[in-house]
This record gives structure tokens, sequence and C-alpha cells, in this order.
């Protein structure tokens, strides 16, 4: 995992120096949301607005011609999840909150259904659909007795205790899909709307995954405050620790967690059409277009 993020770095090294002879390249940021479906989530995820966290991220968009690009792509959003949101009884008992900070480094291809040409190459607007690789980082925490905890060091199902694996790590790999539109206002301002999954191969992003661990064993081998975060029913139900039968789940084992990130997108192009032709660019009606001068 460690050496995902130089590789990825030397990816779009690459890319930046290799397509800088294609038709235009822009620079541009995406504001708006972010989200997380996993363990935590409510049944009614979709509409419930709290799962919506503020997101921001900044591009490099190198397009290849009207119908492909590729982009390199830096984010930050926020994921949060909480039990007390659920319908059911049994998770609002079972009592588990999360939040997170999400920072992800990402090089996603595009394609334009109807053909883009930013800089007056050619359609002014197009609905496109994404997909790409990414690695992320996250840190669950939660709140206990008006502390914030970081959950992961805790071993809450016994991680790094004999007998149940390894902690889980904090720098995952993602597959980051979507679609959106997009608009060139003028030659060198464009503007657009995107909503993007990301597919995790991991269950920890909430740090809920598999089975509890009895109280006593969990306090023996990871500690006090392991066991108290890693079954909080008692905590709800204003009793001392409860107790579940082993090998009762804390969540669905089975399922990965997945992430959202969309929004408004707003860029600049800073070179188009600079083909073989040895010209920065030109504007629609013949006029040279390029990076602006000072």
């Amino acid at each position: 995992m460690r050496r995902v993020i130089p590789i990825l770095i030397t990816v779009f090294s690459l890319i930046a120096f290799t397509l800088s002879a294609q038709r235009s390249a822009e620079l541009g940021v995406v504001i708006g949301a972010s989200s997380y479906y996993g363990d935590l989530s409510p049944e009614n995820a979709s509409s419930n607005t709290s799962q919506y966290q503020p997101s921001f991220s900044f591009f490099y968009r190198q397009n290849l011609n009207k119908n492909f690009g590729f982009r390199a792509n830096l984010a930050y959003g926020r994921l949060t999840g909480d039990d007390s949101l659920s319908d059911q009884v049994f998770r609002q008992e079972r009592n588990f909150n999360f939040e997170s900070s999400v920072l992800e480094l990402g090089l996603i291809g595009e394609v334009n259904l109807f053909g883009f040409g930013p800089g007056g190459n050619g359609p002014r607007f197009s609905p496109y659909i994404f997909g790409g690789l990414a690695v992320f980082r996250f840190n669950p925490l939660t709140e206990y007795q008006g502390q914030t905890v970081e959950l992961q060091p805790l071993g809450t199902e016994g991680q790094g205790s004999d007998g149940f694996g390894n902690p889980y790590r904090l720098t995952q790999i993602s597959i980051p899909f979507g679609a959106g539109i997009k608009y060139a206002i003028n030659d060198r301002i464009n503007i657009g709307l995107e909503i993007g999954l990301r597919k995790t191969f991991t269950d920890y992003l909430d740090d809920v995954s598999g089975a509890y661990v009895p109280f006593d064993v969990l306090r023996s081998n990871n500690g006090e405050l392991a066991a108290a975060l890693g079954n909080r029913t008692g905590e709800f139900l204003g009793t001392e620790p409860v107790d579940v039968q082993e090998g009762a789940l804390r969540g669905n084992p089975d399922r990965d967690d997945w992430y959202m990130m969309g929004g408004f997108t707003l860029s600049y192009t800073i070179f188009s059409d600079r083909g073989g032709n040895g010209k920065v660019g030109r504007r629609r009606g013949g006029k040279q277009f390029g990076c602006p001068t000072f």
C-alpha cells in the first residue's frame, strides 16, 4: 500500500508530460458534498441530509480529444454515521457513531458522450461518464464521555491481539466512478455538475464490521476503552456493560463500505489545441488562445 501513492504521482506526472501536445488542459475545482454508505447508515440514507458533509477537490484535466480525457484528482471530504438516526430499535441500542475525514488522490478517465471542446475546440456541452483508481486515507473517530477518540488504534473487534488478526489499514484503494454534465461558458471558463461513487475494499470506514468480542476478553487484551467502545449498548441503556452471545455480529462483514463525492465543477482552460503545429491554441474565429500573459 505504501507504494501506491508514489506510483500514482509518477503516473500523473507522466500523463501531464506526455500529453502536453494534445488538444487542451484545464485546472479546476469541485465543491459539493460527501456521504457514506455502510453499517451505520440510516435506512433512508439517500434522503437523510445529516449524512451529507462538505467536500471539495482540485483537479488537472487533460483532454485527449473531444470524446476522451484524463483527470488527476485531489479530494477531501467528511463521512459520518450514527445509529441514533436509525428507525430500528436494535440499531439504536447498538449505539455506535463515527466521523472521519477522507483525503483521496485519484486518476480518472472521462468519456464525453456528445463530445466536448473547451478552448473553442468543439461542442460546448456534453454529459460524461468517468471511472478510475484512487488511494485514500481515513481515520474513524467517535465521541465518548465528551472526548473525541480514534477508534482504529483501540482494536474494538480485537484487532492486534492473538486470534483476532491485524488492525485494518487507514490507507486504502477505491474505484471512483460516476457521471456528470459540463458546459463551456466561453473559451476559458467551464462549469458542470457531477456525482461519483467510490467502491472500497474495506468494511472499516466506520470501525464496524465483524463480531463482538466478549467484554472481559476485549478489556483484558486491548484495554478498558476498547471494551467500552466495542459494545456500547450498556451506555445507551444506562446500565453496566451488556455482554452478548459469542459470535454475535456488530455489522455485516460480507459487505464493504462505500462513499460518495459530488458537486459543482468549475475549471479554467490553461491551454488549447497544442497539437504538432507549434501554436499554443486558437479561439473560435481564428484568434490564438493559450495561457494568459502578463
